[in-house]
């Protein structure tokens, strides 16, 4: 994954508990609120593998519009090329997405490594949620319809009086905008942020992200209170080891989410070589 991707990693794990500590409102405790939302989301995530999922993933990089169908496996996540540009693959498109994942089944390194780096994000994102609280003071701006019902919307700005931990942690220097949180199961539904200033970065290599990046995050319940990802919009610049630029855009859609059984990784390449959800 970029540099970039890596940065949006990072926002997708900030993104439910972005609030701080310094107001609140005569009918809701937002210290509280906050509080639980962030418990909730890390109860979540550690319970994600338990309930595995099968969905499609259309990504759209300003190069390459691609759709994936993706299952979650007990040995990380296992996709396969469907379509690109909306479009079926050509037959012979096809065969050569069948002999990569053939390929993979015979070479459990590949997802092996891919499976660390998943479980590395997720150790990143448990961080940077313990630290959020911290980071950033907020408003609660009101109660407001939303997919769900009904959310409270919350602006968020930087807390000048935060001292980040470490280099990944000074993006919330740089961070500023709304959340939108479930008002009856306090769960993220919806994040719009932009980047207020250049902030330095590094997931081991420097970077920078500059002023005027714009993340859209909107989540939903796929389920028994089991909270996925539905839309993703990313537009952002920087530069990477200070000296090469970089120029990131990223549209992703996420649907057709269900529960599939517990399985390994192979089974995971059988079960998509036969196609359909």
């Amino acid at each position: 994954m970029s540099i970039a991707g890596v940065v949006a990693v990072v926002l997708l794990g900030v993104s439910p508990v972005v609030l701080g500590q310094e107001q609140s409102s005569p009918l809701v405790d937002v210290n509280a609120l906050v509080r639980r939302a962030i418990q909730h989301r890390l109860e979540e995530s550690r319970e994600h593998p338990n309930r595995p999922l099968r969905y499609v993933v259309r990504q759209n990089d300003g190069r390459q519009d691609a759709t994936r169908d993706v299952i979650e496996t007990k040995d990380g996540d296992v996709d396969r090329l469907v379509a690109l540009d909306g479009k079926p693959l050509s037959a012979e498109a096809e065969r050569a997405e069948l002999a990569r994942l053939d390929d993979l089944a015979r070479h459990p390194e590949q997802q092996e490594q891919r499976h660390k780096n998943e479980q590395k994000f997720r150790e990143r994102e448990e961080h940077l949620a313990s630290l959020v609280p911290d980071a950033f003071v907020y408003k609660l701006e009101g109660v407001e319809p939303c997919a769900s019902g009904q959310c409270y919307r919350l602006s968020l700005a930087p807390n000048p009086q935060f001292n980040p931990p470490d280099r990944a942690a000074t993006l919330f220097r740089g961070v500023a905008g709304e959340v939108w949180i479930d008002r009856e199961r306090e769960r993220l539904e919806k994040l719009d942020v932009h980047f207020i200033a250049n902030v330095d970065f590094g997931f081991g290599i420097l970077g920078r992200v500059n002023k005027g990046g714009t993340v859209l995050v909107e989540q939903r319940d796929a389920g028994g209170n089991d909270w996925v990802l539905t839309s993703l919009k990313l537009n952002m610049t920087g530069r990477v080891l200070m000296v090469k630029s970089f120029r990131r855009q990223l549209d992703e859609e996420m649907d057709h989410y269900t529960p599939v059984a517990p399985m390994t990784y192979r089974e995971a390449i059988e079960l998509l070589k036969k196609g359909g959800l």
